[in-house]
């Protein structure tokens, strides 16, 4: 695979400290800097956007329901559950 380089400015101190870390860890700082890389690419191209803007929605009905009052027990969200996962394993048995 191709190489190239990749250089930016940090400061002295930042530096130091960084290769210092790394040597600890017996790497250099350039293989952790391309590990931190190949971790955000992973991260970022992972998301998934309808996902996130499901889960944001869900997030803002629950912050609704929390301040209106709208609030169940654990117990009555565990019974809840229970009552779901046997209907649905109730289903899976007529199958």
């Amino acid at each position: 695979m191709p190489e190239s380089t990749f250089t930016f400015r940090v400061e002295d101190t930042l530096k130091a400290a960084f290769a210092d870390a790394a040597k600890q860890r017996d790497r250099t700082a350039a293989q952790l800097l391309r590990d931190f890389m190949r971790s955000y690419v992973v991260e970022t191209q992972s998301s998934d956007p309808a996902y996130d803007a499901w889960l944001h929605r869900k997030a803002e009905a629950g912050e609704r329901d929390y301040r209106a009052g709208r609030l169940i027990s654990q117990e009555e969200a565990t019974a809840k559950a229970a009552q779901r996962k046997a209907a649905i394993l109730s289903q899976h048995d007529t199958l």
